[in-house]
């Protein structure tokens, strides 16, 4: 059993497939007459004081989406950093065809739910929740065809994703920060300093990073800005190379991603998926909000995508990688319109996050459909277009 599960655990698909059982399970816990236990589960106060100097009370719901992102944001730093230095990301010839793409797959989508909701200011919040792509879902979709996917295509998909990612730090930083504490703002500062001291200094001792970065992410937390920013900037400012020839940023990657991928991510998901489709009909499938954000993720994101990118390359700005074409990278701009963790995520920061919201449950219902959609198609058309005899 053991074995099997090992080799359940390297599979590249491993991490979607858990996410999404993660949130199916939500779903049905939330459609069962286990609901109320699921949403008091959610509800539990969790409490951490440390004398008179810090207390941080919340329900568990928050210490999930403000704790635990905060280190899968950590993890997306790290990534991001690393991309820039030494990988997919790392250079003009490299970065300008996917960055391109992330461009129009976050402006478009943005567009459509703006256009659909234009007229109803209570839903204008949540124009940014179809922005963003789930790198783990995408990729466990890419990992379901195997060897048939060209090696060009899966680290297209991982820069934009990598891109896209990064946008929607920067769309969080500028529009869901409120209430600014200057006090709390000052320690941040502070932390800051601290965290790019260690990294100048090339300072390898992971446990250091770690206790500045709890400060910070304690600072950003009580600061009004959202906290998993704070999880970003710890990991843009663990070096790529320490003393001795160690390598931080590797370490800390391998360390985090197991977690990130078979703990934090399902449970993010199982916490935030369960939507009750209890009373919902044809009302709520046709609402505005639901609709702006399905058809941002099923329609925006591949036009976006697809648009930008095939501009790019007709107007010489950059070249389509070698060894793949444009019905695939079709295929993958429609894959890219599975947004469910980040979505998720801004649906939360856009309507307050609370499971009753009956904006949240329409915003969460119209991620999962179009997600879904976008999942089942990318597949689909990836399969078609991926075969031996494809150019």
């Amino acid at each position: 059993m053991v074995r099997y599960i090992r080799y359940f655990m390297k599979l590249e698909a491993a991490g979607g497939m858990i996410l999404l059982f993660a949130a199916a399970f939500a779903v049905l816990l939330a459609n069962t007459p286990l609901r109320d236990y699921y949403f008091s589960f959610l509800d539990a106060p969790v409490i951490i004081q440390f004398g008179s100097i810090v207390e941080i009370n919340k329900p568990l719901l928050m210490w999930v989406n403000d704790g635990f992102m905060a280190v899968f944001f950590v993890l997306v730093g790290l990534e991001v950093k690393r991309e820039m230095l030494v990988g997919a990301i790392s250079s003009y010839q490299r970065a300008v065809f996917p960055a391109v793409g992330a461009l129009g797959g976050m402006i478009v989508p943005a567009l459509v739910y703006w256009w659909i909701n234009k007229d109803i200011p209570q839903y204008q919040d949540g124009w940014a929740i179809p922005m963003a792509t789930d790198i783990a879902f995408a990729l466990g979709v890419l990992g379901l065809l195997g060897s048939r996917v060209p090696f060009a295509l899966k680290i297209f998909l991982l820069a934009l994703a990598i891109i896209d990612d990064l946008g929607a730090i920067i769309v969080i930083a500028l529009f869901f920060s409120h209430e600014l504490s200057t006090r709390a703002l000052i320690l941040a500062s502070i932390a800051i300093i601290g965290l790019i001291l260690l990294n100048r200094l090339k300072v390898s001792n992971l446990v250091a990073y770690v206790i500045v970065g709890l400060v910070l992410w304690v600072s950003v937390l009580k600061s009004g800005v959202h906290a998993t920013l704070a999880g970003v900037i710890i990991g843009f400012c663990v070096p790529l190379k320490g003393k001795h020839g160690k390598k931080p940023l590797y370490e800390m990657e391998h360390a985090l991603a197991p977690w990130c991928s078979f703990m934090i991510l399902p449970l993010f998901a199982f916490s935030n998926a369960g939507v009750s489709l209890s009373g919902i009909g044809a009302e709520a499938l046709l609402s505005p909000l639901t609709l702006g954000v399905s058809l941002g993720l099923l329609l925006g994101k591949p036009i976006g995508v697809f648009l930008f990118s095939f501009l790019a390359v007709k107007l010489r700005l950059a070249q389509l990688p070698e060894g793949i074409n444009f019905k695939q990278i079709f295929a993958v701009a429609v894959l890219c319109g599975i947004g469910f963790t980040m979505s998720m995520f801004l649906s939360g920061l856009a309507f307050g996050g609370e499971g009753a919201s009956e904006l949240t449950a329409f915003a969460r219902l119209g991620i999962l459909l179009g997600s879904g959609v976008s999942a089942v198609v990318g597949y689909g058309l990836l399969r078609q277009f991926t075969k031996s005899n494809s150019v």
